[in-house]
């Protein structure tokens, strides 16, 4: 269990989406700081929000604030891209800007900071994935959450020993921008951040946001021709 009350927390996408969701809701359960990161922050109204730039995809940027950030306990690896055209239409390069981010981005970032959520007393790591990490049909965004619940599995053990919880989130489709132009049912990011932080302070390591996460959870051990992105519909 990791307590929120009192907590320094780094969310990196935080100031749209779910990450201000996350944000909101680790304020609202007595966070005492939360840097909330973007590309080209914006200044919050209210102080215990500290904004912070970042671009996960540059090691300098990445480095900077982890060297700045000192006294962090809990970070959200939140920031992330989209990019779901079928791989085999797909240029290398735009495959492998979706993995910057959302796999090479994610990855730095937890290398990054593991330092100082041990020197901080363990804390915890937060990941991001998606119901897609498990789902065919995604394209490049599917096969980067894939690659970054497969990096979670090991970084969990990996940081075991300095007591750092590390907690993965799945979840379909949510109300954000970046899929504001999808019709189809969509969680209340909300909620998804409610269930992230009962997580945290539960001590738990992996969120199953929604229906859909669970559904495609429980099918994992079944024919991989189940695991389509049209199964669940």
């Amino acid at each position: 269990m990791v307590a929120i009350e009192g907590a320094v927390v780094l969310v990196t996408g935080g100031q749209r989406g779910l990450g201000k969701s996350i944000v909101d809701e680790f304020v609202a359960r007595g966070a005492a700081k939360v840097y909330a990161t973007a590309r080209s922050p914006k200044p919050s109204d209210d102080a215990r929000i500290v904004s912070e730039q970042l671009d996960v995809t540059d090691p300098h940027s990445v480095g900077a604030l982890a060297e700045k950030l000192t006294d962090v306990t809990i970070v959200v690896n939140n920031a992330g891209t989209t990019g779901s055209e079928p791989l085999v239409a797909t240029s290398l390069d735009a495959v492998r800007t979706v993995f910057e981010t959302n796999f090479f981005g994610a990855l730095l970032v937890a290398q990054s900071f593991a330092p100082t959520l041990q020197s901080n007393g363990g804390g915890a790591l937060v990941d991001i994935h998606s119901a897609l990490s498990w789902v065919s049909g995604a394209g490049a965004y599917g096969a980067s959450k894939a690659a970054l619940w497969s990096a979670t599995n090991s970084l969990r053990l990996e940081l075991a020993p300095q007591g750092t919880l590390v907690t993965g989130v799945h979840l379909g489709y949510t109300d954000t921008d970046m899929i504001a132009d999808l019709d189809v049912p969509k969680n209340d990011p909300r909620d998804v951040a409610k269930a992230i932080a009962d997580a945290v302070e539960k001590g738990e390591t992996e969120v199953l946001a929604d229906d859909v996460s669970r559904y495609f959870k429980s099918i994992l051990a079944g024919p991989v021709e189940g695991l389509s992105i049209t199964a669940g519909a």
